[in-house]
């Protein structure tokens, strides 16, 4: 069976309704009104919601993230978004207090010393008094102050990067758990360029990055004398949660946009258009298609049509991820929780790679008198807690949580979610890998990607590649509706 559209109208079929995919349908939906294009949008989602990794549960007074719980308001795609959705009175930011990150070492927690920002402090004397490097791990940082440039290159892995500009104990201790956890990365195979090019900015403009941190930080002391880590004042929220993001955007489609419970097993494409088959055995026929879905799911439905394009795609590797939210009554935990929450280098040898203090992070997100943990396992370098089953993981994490915050008691309870397959690995390489995959899209005018693996992981950069993907594709049915057509002028985006 295949279903037909009304005559005179151009079909646009997206794939996938995370945020990415949600994003696209919006913006064509946007464009279709100001533009009076006519189109008719269509959503199709394997899962039984909307969504993707944004998920949030509200139990017993507490509200759960189990996958994003910010946006980040330095990229404003995701507050542009959630304005024009009429939820702007719903943004709250983190809490005033206690804008601090904590380090373990050895069954302790130290703060990143005041002014430390991801890669490098700011602030001499902070760094010389923290407990988090051996006091040659501090002169060997150190360093950095009189290094020359590193030699151009390329793309170089943040491990190179930060051996070389601030030594070993430097990367273990504090880059790979601050940055490359961000990305459940391993840093000796996480391209820098593609992820926090400002830091080989840095060196180039000030041959030393900590002096070009020092000269490129904002006058004064910034949000408090106990700052740490990231810059906590450029997160926000929803206060109910950022399922209310998702609702907004699923909720502004019109009615039968969104099919749930769609999967998609395979496209083609002829003169008249794209055939998406769903499993089943019915089709939609369209003239243009977003595939909002991971890469690697995108490989698979492509391999068919464009080995060139698939095997691309195939090249991504992908880490898995469990978050773990635990509820606490106050008393039960003995840390003073005067932070937003800590990260763990890999070779501390635990479960978890990081926890943030929700209920300390954002106001609202627990009883009063109680605590909500958000612990995190998983990534790159460390896969194996994602294949254990459900009893031992949790109990590990227990166990970690209890030795580094001095937990007292059990959980009142817990929800353990499993992300599998969900974290891109931007690799040595990354950009050129990029530019030869817009290159083959070139074939396919009317099709195009969106999500996160391509131009950034954060909220704000997959809700832009759903934009983008959505207003190039309005462009090109506008001038050329119909393929086979012209390929792109040379620096169109697909992406």
């Amino acid at each position: 069976m295949t279903t037909t559209q009304q005559s005179g109208s151009k079909r646009i079929v997206v794939v996938g309704s995370g945020i990415a995919g949600l994003a696209a349908a919006h913006r064509l939906q946007e464009r279709r009104e100001r533009d009076g294009l006519p189109c008719e949008v269509r959503v199709l989602e394997a899962a039984a919601r909307p969504g993707g990794a944004i998920s949030t549960t509200h139990r017993d007074g507490f509200i759960l993230e189990s996958g994003p719980d910010t946006i980040f308001t330095d990229k404003p795609w995701g507050l542009d978004l959630i304005r024009r959705l009429g939820l702007g009175d719903q943004i709250i930011g983190t809490s005033e207090a206690h804008r601090r990150t904590f380090v373990a070492r050895g069954g302790v927690l130290y703060p990143l010393p005041e002014g430390f920002a991801l890669i490098g402090p700011t602030r001499i004397w902070p760094f010389v008094r923290s407990g988090l490097l051996s006091w040659s791990g501090k002169a060997r940082a150190g360093l950095d102050l009189v290094l020359p440039r590193g030699r151009a290159a390329d793309d170089e892995s943040l491990a190179s990067f930060v051996r070389r500009r601030f030594g070993r104990e430097f990367l273990d201790r504090l880059a790979q758990p601050m940055i490359g956890g961000i990305y459940g990365a391993d840093p000796e195979r996480l391209s820098l360029r593609a992820t926090f090019p400002q830091f080989l900015k840095l060196e180039a403009t000030h041959r030393s990055v900590i002096l070009g941190l020092r000269r490129a930080r904002p006058a004064g002391r910034g949000t408090g004398h106990t700052s740490s880590g990231p810059r906590y004042g450029l997160f926000v929220t929803l206060d109910n949660g950022l399922q209310a993001f998702v609702d907004a955007l699923a909720d502004r489609l019109p009615s039968g946009t969104l099919q749930l419970g769609a999967s998609v097993v395979g496209i083609a494409h002829t003169e008249q258009g794209w055939t998406i088959r769903l499993a089943g055995g019915t089709s939609l026929q369209a003239d243009s298609l977003i595939l909002a879905i991971p890469a690697f799911q995108i490989a698979g439905l492509t391999r068919d049509l464009d080995r060139d394009l698939a095997r691309q795609l195939e090249a991504v590797p992908y880490a898995s991820s469990v978050t773990i939210n635990l509820a606490y009554r106050r008393e039960a935990i003995q840390h003073p929780l005067d932070g937003f929450g800590f990260v763990v280098p890999a070779c501390e040898g635990r479960t978890i790679i990081a926890c943030s203090f929700s209920s300390v992070k954002f106001a609202h997100r627990a009883p009063a008198g109680h605590v909500l943990l958000r612990a995190f396992a998983g990534g790159a370098l460390q896969p194996e807690p994602c294949t254990w089953d459900d009893e031992r993981l949790l109990s590990a994490v227990r166990r970690d949580l209890e030795e580094l915050l001095a937990i007292t008691a059990p959980p009142l309870w817990s929800q353990l979610v499993r992300h599998a397959r969900v974290m891109p690995q931007y690799q040595v390489g990354h950009l050129t890998w990029l530019t030869t995959l817009e290159e083959t899209l070139q074939r396919w005018p009317t099709l195009k990607l969106a999500g996160n693996a391509y131009r950034g992981v954060g909220v704000p950069d997959v809700i832009h590649s759903g934009e983008m993907a959505a207003d190039s594709l309005m462009a090109a049915l506008a001038s050329a509706p119909t393929e086979p057509a012209p390929a792109c002028a040379k620096g169109d985006s697909h992406l």
